[in-house]
Formats: structure tokens, C-alpha cells, sequence
């Protein structure tokens, strides 16, 4: 019953969350719509995504947030050194592919984004048989070492949150 009635309940309150934080309005009629909404949005949705992914370890998840966060700050220092005292032409960009073990199209789009989100690299391309993501760097010069960053820093801690 619960299922039918709410078949995604992190996602509606998430989204309830996310309204009450676009609108900056902490009323009680602003919680009400974003729960009306995030219901709304969770049900018509759920059609398109019949199983729900399984996150088993939550303390692994605030672990991943704050490792997230953490490279986030170094990288936009980084980032800013890069740009006010290198020249773009000394700059060591490259593309570089990184081979997947993780399964799940929920742990893959969120190592995609997270990738995206660190300052610095972008997540590219995702191959068509899923196992591999094309990521564009713009400094470095050890391309199997950025890959080895990678999967120890995210992809490690995602499997442990997703499989």
C-alpha cells in the first residue's frame, strides 16, 4: 500500500527539501506545497524507474558527502591557481577513460556528477555499454594516476553505498 501511495519517499522529500530552499520561504504553506509536489513529482515518475536503488550504508554516505565537499574547496583552489598565475598554453589538459566496476545507473550518474561537480574535471561521455566514463581533466600529467584517484576516492566508497 505504501509503495503504491509513495513509491519513492527519499526522492519526494528530497524534493520538498529542495522547494523550501528554492523559495527561501520556511511557512508552513511552503513545506506543504514542497511535500505536495515532491509526492506528485515521486509518483508520476515512478513509472519510468520500477526499481529503487538500494543504498545500504548511510554512514558511508555522509562520508562520501564530506569527501565530496572536501575536494570540492581544494579543487576551486587549485582551479583559481591555475587561472590567475598559468598561461592556458602550459596547461596539461587531456581526456582520460575511466573503467567502471560499479553496476548500478543511480551510483554511476552520481560518480558522473560528482566527477563534474570537483572543479577541474568534467564528466565527458558515458560509453554505451556502461562501463567506462570519459572524463576531461584540465591538469594533469599522470592520466593513470587521476584514474586510480578516482575509483579509490569515489567509485571505492560507491560501490560500498550502492552494491
Amino acid at each position: 500500500m505504501r509503495a503504491r501511495f509513495l513509491p519513492h519517499p527519499l526522492l519526494a522529500a528530497t524534493l520538498a527539501l529542495v522547494w523550501v530552499l528554492l523559495t527561501n520561504d520556511f511557512s508552513w504553506g511552503a513545506v506543504a506545497f514542497g511535500l505536495l509536489l515532491g509526492l506528485a513529482v515521486s509518483k508520476l515518475t515512478s513509472v519510468y524507474w520500477p526499481r529503487r536503488p538500494r543504498i545500504r550504508n548511510v554512514p558511508a554516505i555522509i562520508e562520501y558527502t564530506g569527501i565530496v565537499m572536501w575536494d570540492i574547496i581544494v579543487s576551486n583552489v587549485l582551479v583559481a591557481y591555475l587561472i590567475l598565475f598559468r598561461r592556458g598554453t602550459s596547461l596539461r589538459s587531456r581526456f582520460v577513460m575511466v573503467p567502471l566496476e560499479l553496476e548500478s545507473p543511480e551510483a554511476i550518474a552520481v560518480l558522473a556528477g560528482t566527477i563534474t561537480l570537483t572543479p577541474g574535471t568534467v564528466t565527458a561521455d558515458l560509453s554505451a555499454d556502461g562501463s567506462a566514463l570519459l572524463v576531461h581533466c584540465l591538469e594533469t600529467d599522470d592520466a593513470e594516476g587521476t584514474v586510480a584517484a578516482i575509483k579509490s576516492r569515489y567509485e571505492r566508497r560507491l560501490m560500498r553505498i550502492f552494491q
